[in-house]
């Protein structure tokens, strides 16, 4: 930030008298602390470089259930039968929504 050296300066009380003389004029301005931007359509608006994946095709292989995991019925993940807590209405739930 450039700073003129040339221009006269102002004392601290000189500088606090202009910043409360400027907020009392804000205060009067019934507009000055509201938003007129709508968030929703802000983030519509924005977009991220490189997140376009509408070229891009997914190559995952999907399995079935195995015979040693079982799904849960808090989370609706599928997990390893070592990860099963209990039953919750009869139903199998993994360890970390039991806890």
């Amino acid at each position: 930030m450039a700073t003129d050296y040339d221009a006269p300066r102002k004392t601290e009380e000189e500088q606090s008298e202009d910043s409360i003389e400027e907020l009392k004029a804000r205060r009067h301005d019934k507009n000055s602390g509201k938003v007129d931007e709508d968030e929703a359509e802000a983030a519509e608006a924005f977009e991220l470089p490189g997140a376009d994946l509408s070229h891009e095709e997914l190559s995952v292989q999907v399995l079935p259930r195995q015979e040693d995991e079982f799904t849960c019925a808090t989370c609706f993940l599928v997990h390893h039968r070592s990860q099963r807590a209990g039953e919750k209405d009869g139903l199998p739930i993994c360890r970390d929504c039991a806890a």
